[in-house]
């Protein structure tokens, strides 16, 4: 079992090797050799937003098996996330769980504009995205929306998730205080490649 503090050593040393254009593919022979192991043994867990632009493993320089990801629209914690999250806590040992949100995010995005100017004609099951994001960024909307509005409400966004998980479960709050179990928040940068870790 690798500790929380170790994991995002990791993973911070992964992005730095991402960025720096040293990083790789993944191989069809790494997946094989994994796949024919018995168990897996993610050394964190992910949830991140299922922006196509941040695929995890490569963003922090890692291979097949060493990351659990969970990607959902705007990185939102419900309950499927939380099962999700406990299960491999729970079954793998995993001690880190990082909220990967990004700049620019397209559902922090929709979830202003509804409150700025409600469209009707939207999807339904979108407002289910919109309603978990809406209590991290409506304080936020007092003009309208800009970039710097954009850039707080995914922070806030983040940080909201984070707050969830640390406090959704009863088993995720145990494994915090008894386990040594990390729950942190990080922002990737389009523009850079640079994850920025809240601590």
């Amino acid at each position: 079992m690798i500790p929380a503090d170790e994991a995002l050593q990791r993973l911070q040393q992964g992005n730095e090797t991402f960025r720096s254009g040293k990083g790789f593919h993944l191989e069809t022979e790494a997946l094989l050799k994994l796949n024919s192991q018995k168990d897996q043994k993610p050394f964190a867990i992910i949830l991140g937003c299922s922006d196509s632009r941040v695929p995890a493993e490569i963003v922090f320089g890692q291979g097949i098996g060493d990351l659990f990801v969970i990607r959902v629209a705007g990185n939102i914690v419900a309950p499927s996330q939380i099962a999700s999250i406990e299960f491999a806590a729970e079954n793998f040992g995993t001690r880190l769980v990082v909220v990967l949100g990004h700049s620019r995010c397209g559902a922090v995005l929709a979830t202003l504009e509804q409150l700025d100017k409600p469209v009707e004609n939207r999807s339904p099951h979108l407002y289910s995205i919109v309603d978990r994001i809406r209590p991290a960024v409506e304080n936020l909307l007092h003009s309208g929306i800009d970039a710097d509005l954009m850039t707080r409400a995914v922070r806030s966004n983040i940080e909201a998730s984070v707050n969830n998980l640390q406090l959704g479960s009863d088993i995720l709050k145990d494994l915090v205080s008894e386990k040594g179990l990390m729950i942190v928040g990080a922002e990737y940068c389009l523009d850079t490649g640079l994850v920025d870790f809240f601590k």
